[in-house]
């Protein structure tokens, strides 16, 4: 119980004779600390408030006008117009700072200036925006720049051309435009008709015709109603309808996984790598906090949104009977912890300074040591997380509202991320083909009990000190983790480093207290309902064949060489190999990010084009020459390329008729139309991961008999090779 003694700044005891307090100097003193970094964070976020609110201008900027209207008074040359001596005028009168002609004059003229660089900062933002909301650059040939797009490049790199900060162009992002109700129906019609027969094709398009000539403008009108309203009209319904109001388990169907350094080993020793890695982590959050890290930027000069970030620490999902919310906090000092069945709350800090790598080692190696078993019902509680959302919100009602179960949740609740320490071992083995599966189904879903799935992301460590994440989709997309996980493993790798025994450089501080066990009370009622959740999970867990593979032939390197885009490369192939795995086509989706405008997220695009099934139909056909394939796959790549850069630029499909749909909800309105969408096949994740090598993450389900994920990627891998043996340039005799 020592730790516990010292995490309070004053202990009391009721006595008869009165009540005896004892203060503990050391407690307070971290208390003062602790208040001291949280005024700092406070006065650094008002700092940023102001710099970020004046972006383009400056305080710099606002002086050199002040500078230049009093230069040019004493020149006597009125800048102003007459406007100084009007402000002059309505000025107060009476003693005080007014009382003197020149101080009245330098108080009008600073009011004045002050006007005018707030106009100019105004002006600036909206030209700004008027220059983001032009996408032509994204539609031109490469290499083929036009000269508009040429001076449009050039004026928005002098608009943007001082250092931003991470939010800084978050007010001059255009918003979402709501397409036209004609052209996204047109785009809907031209992604069915390679599924659809002439019979069923002519019924969807009546339906079409229908829904655009009688409902569709009444619920059109709703929608651009909220684009004035709104800063974007898809997000905020998007993260409620389509995450939060779900009521399936969030493990598989939503949460995502992402992997360590594959080919790249750093050290076994658990312990020590968790110690660089959440320093880094904490590194970046400071970053993140004090908005130093760069907005991305396409080519270079196009803002992207950053509001997603907001959100990457310090964040839960607290599960709701209808609906979950998401939890954020300005700030959280510790993370929590689990091992061998046991939670723990694990300071992140000492005071106000955040502890090093090897105190980091130090504490996580403490917690693995520790032999204490778990206590009753303690072992399989995060189950709850992995299992159906209104079982999880009951028992959260029901057990943990009050006494040590609610401090407990709330101590998980409250951490910046949680934290899994693994038993079980895991990497990529190049000589064992299963190694990469396993390890992802390992990230995805754990034994079902050993990660809690309602956090913003969970750190999973395995015993050889391989590392990966498990992350909670509301909050934001995949890209956002990914900038964070690029940041740790670089910090890593290039700025940390370990010793050549495997540990944290530097030694550590063996008078840190140790962290603290979390206390917990289930009852038997609630054990039964985590064995409950625990089987759903399970059965969910069970039925999942991920299959994760490295295709080594070749990557990004020649693709390029056949004069296409790599993701266009790949999505054509594998509409190839769905063909060949299953006799026919289907709805296929590829997210594409619109964070190009104000709180834009993601945009779905139709891969299965009229084109992509003309070419995959002629390499089934085996009878047209090479030439003619190359034509009908160049075909298909600039379809797909055009596609992606229209959902890119706010006319994709899906997410205009996600928010028709909602709207015709709202108020009631059936539409046959609106009733037509569903999708149903394989998931493929992949990454292009240099000039030779793609990784490739297959999910099907085993209850499906019409699904192999392992099958599925054979056919990818040849698909892959066929499509690179169509641009071999043929060898002539010499």
């Amino acid at each position: 119980m020592a730790e516990a003694h010292q995490a309070v700044a004053f202990q009391f005891t009721v006595t008869p004779e009165g009540v005896d307090f004892r203060l503990s100097r050391e407690a307070l003193k971290h208390v003062y600390l602790s208040g001291i970094n949280s005024w700092k964070k406070r006065l650094i976020r008002i700092k940023n408030g102001i710099l970020r609110g004046v972006y383009p201008g400056s305080p710099t900027s606002w002086l050199v006008v002040v500078m230049a209207t009093v230069g040019s008074s004493f020149c006597n040359v009125d800048v102003s117009l007459g406007l100084v001596g009007c402000i002059q005028r309505c000025l107060p009168q009476g003693c005080g700072p007014y009382q003197t002609p020149q101080t009245r004059a330098l108080l009008s003229m600073a009011i004045f200036s002050t006007g005018v660089w707030v106009t100019g900062i105004f002006f600036f933002r909206q030209t700004l925006k008027l220059l983001l909301s032009y996408h032509g650059w994204m539609f031109e040939m490469h290499g083929k720049t036009s000269n508009l797009t040429r001076i449009w490049a050039m004026c928005v790199r002098l608009l943007s051309s001082r250092h931003p900060m991470l939010y800084s162009f978050q007010t001059s992002l255009p918003k979402l435009p709501v397409p036209r109700v004609s052209a996204t129906i047109q785009r809907y019609l031209e992604s069915v008709r390679p599924l659809l027969d002439d019979e069923e094709y002519y019924r969807m398009e009546m339906l079409a015709k229908e829904f655009q000539n009688k409902t569709a403008p009444r619920l059109q009108k709703y929608l651009v109603l909220k684009s004035w309203w709104a800063s974007n009209y898809v997000s905020d319904w998007w993260e409620e309808y389509i995450y939060l109001r779900g009521r399936s388990p969030l493990m598989v169907n939503s949460n995502y996984y992402v992997m360590d350094l594959v080919l790249i080993k750093n050290t076994d020793v658990q312990a020590a790598r968790l110690g660089n890695i959440i320093h880094a982590m904490i590194m970046y959050r400071r970053k993140l906090d004090r908005e130093e890290i760069k907005p991305v930027m396409a080519l270079g000069i196009v803002p992207m949104c950053s509001y997603q970030m907001e959100r990457m620490f310090n964040t839960t999902r607290v599960p709701g009977k209808e609906t979950d919310v998401l939890q954020h906090l300005s700030d959280s000092r510790h993370v929590a912890v689990y091992h061998k069945g046991r939670f723990f709350k694990l300071w992140l800090y000492e005071g106000s300074r955040l502890l090093k790598p090897q105190d980091l080692e130090m504490q996580f190696q403490r917690i693995l040591d520790d032999p204490s078993p778990p206590q009753p019902g303690e072992e399989k509680l995060a189950a709850l997380t992995a299992g159906g959302r209104v079982e999880w919100a009951q028992a959260r009602q029901a057990f943990f509202s009050s006494g040590k179960n609610k401090a407990a949740l709330e101590a998980i609740e409250r951490a910046a991320f949680f934290v899994a320490l693994d038993e079980e071992s895991y990497r990529y083995d190049p000589e064992d083909e299963a190694s990469l599966s396993l390890y992802g189904k390992a990230l995805l879903h754990g034994n079902c009990y050993n990660r809690w799935f309602d956090k913003s992301f969970t750190l999973i460590s395995f015993k050889n000190g391989q590392l990966g994440l498990n992350a909670e989709h509301a909050w934001a997309d995949a890209p956002i983790i990914g900038h964070l996980w690029e940041f740790v493993l670089g910090t890593d790798s290039f700025h940390l480093g370990y010793t050549e025994t495997g540990h944290c450089l530097g030694k550590p501080n063996p008078a840190l207290p140790p962290p603290t066990r979390l206390q917990w009370d289930i009852p038997k009622q609630c054990q039964a309902v985590i064995e409950s959740s625990y089987q759903v999970a399970k059965a969910l867990a069970d039925d999942v064949e991920l299959y994760c593979f490295q295709f080594l032939p070749f990557g990004k390197g020649l693709i390029k060489k056949c004069r296409t885009s790599p993701d266009a490369f790949v999505q054509i192939a594998l509409q190839l190999a769905h063909f060949r795995d299953r006799g026919k086509f289907c709805l296929t989706y590829e997210a594409s990010m619109t964070r190009m405008f104000r709180e834009g997220r993601t945009e779905t695009v139709r891969s299965c084009t009229s084109e992509s099934t003309a070419f995959v139909q002629a390499m089934v056909e085996k009878s047209h020459a090479k030439a003619d394939l190359r034509d009908l796959f160049q075909k298909a790549a600039k379809k797909h390329q055009n596609m992606y850069r229209l959902a890119m630029t706010g006319a994709g499909i899906d997410r205009h008729l996600f928010c028709l749909y909602l709207v015709s909800k709202y108020l009631g309105v059936s539409s046959p139309f609106l009733a037509e969408v569903a999708d149903d096949g394989y998931g493929v994740s992949y990454m292009i991961a240099g000039e030779n090598t793609i990784f490739f993450h297959i999910s099907s389900k085993f209850s499906s008999s019409e699904t192999n994920a392992q099958r599925f990627g054979n056919h990818i891998r040849q698909a892959l090779l066929d499509l690179a043996d169509l641009f071999q340039v043929p060898k002539t005799d010499s």
